[in-house]
């Protein structure tokens, strides 16, 4: 059965007539009685005791009468959400990205977001590059903010940024007054790794420099890296946008030689047609970024 159909049954139902339904609806009568007679066959019961002065329902259209009224509603609600989601006064967007993304680039164009679009909700998802990629996968999260390479080849790839890494160390070291200081001076340090891929490129980086590096510790949380480098308990290689602004107790060191570097970007579904809400946090994270 169509909607269009159950508009006008339920037309008849209160006007208790095919001429006066008729007229309302700017039907001819023959065609609404068509209308009827084909929904009758389609359910298999009669619907109306047709009379010559008054059509009233029977047991089976009185049924339908409130199942109608009910499909009638929630296709309403959903024309409306559709309208809503279109015009961004409504609905929900999810996004994902790895800690140093969403604790350094991330805020500014969630800020933006929220100015432009306040009825949107915006749900921020944070893991690994590994787990944000899957999230992105199996459709949980519209949008994802990965360090390269993306894993596998579902994904349409917007590159955001390449950054260096840089050294954080305590204020007091003797190498927070050095310039360009050679990655090989560290191979007698401790280190606090940053989880995840930033680790990776870390770790890789010191053992192509001859040694491997002593781990203090390792955490996900940016704010609990910088607080343990402060607090002297060794110095930490970062990604340049994990070191931006001022950072209480700690050096930012840029690094002689051959330079540590990342790949950021935006990763979506292959295929996929993003939301509207999507496709303008998109474009507002790609002007963050300075794409």
């Amino acid at each position: 059965m169509d909607l269009y159909q159950l508009e006008y049954f339920l037309e008849a139902a209160r006007q208790r007539s095919f001429t006066r339904a008729a007229a309302r609806l700017n039907l001819a009568q023959a065609a609404l009685s068509e209308q009827m007679r084909k929904l009758e066959a389609e359910l298999g019961a009669r619907l109306f005791n047709r009379g010559r002065q008054e059509t009233t329902l029977t047991p089976a259209g009185e049924t339908l009468r409130d199942h109608a009224e009910a499909l009638l509603r929630k296709a309403a609600e959903a024309r409306r959400a559709v309208v809503d989601l279109v015009a961004m006064k409504g609905g929900r967007l999810a996004v994902g990205a790895i800690p140093s993304v969403s604790a350094c680039l991330l805020p500014a164009a969630v800020a933006a977001f929220r100015r432009k679009h306040p009825q949107v909700e915006l749900a921020l998802h944070e893991g690994t590059s590994e787990a944000v990629a899957q999230w992105v996968e199996s459709g949980m999260i519209e949008l994802g903010v990965v360090q390269l390479p993306a894993p596998g080849d579902a994904f349409t790839v917007t590159p955001l940024l390449d950054e260096s890494f840089v050294l954080l160390v305590p204020k007091s070291h003797a190498l927070a007054r050095r310039r360009l200081p050679k990655l090989t001076e560290l191979s007698k340090e401790s280190f606090v790794f940053y989880k995840g891929r930033a680790r990776d490129v870390a770790q890789a980086a010191c053992r192509s420099a001859g040694f491997e590096p002593r781990t203090a510790c390792e955490s996900g949380e940016l704010e609990t890296i910088r607080s343990l480098v402060a607090a002297d308990l060794g110095v930490a290689l970062l990604p340049e946008l994990a070191a931006r602004g001022s950072v209480p107790g700690c050096a930012v060191v840029r690094l002689g030689g051959n330079p540590i570097r990342r790949s950021v970007a935006l990763l979506q579904r292959r295929g996929q047609e993003l939301s509207p809400s999507a496709q303008s946090f998109r474009r507002l994270l790609i002007g963050e970024a300075g794409v």
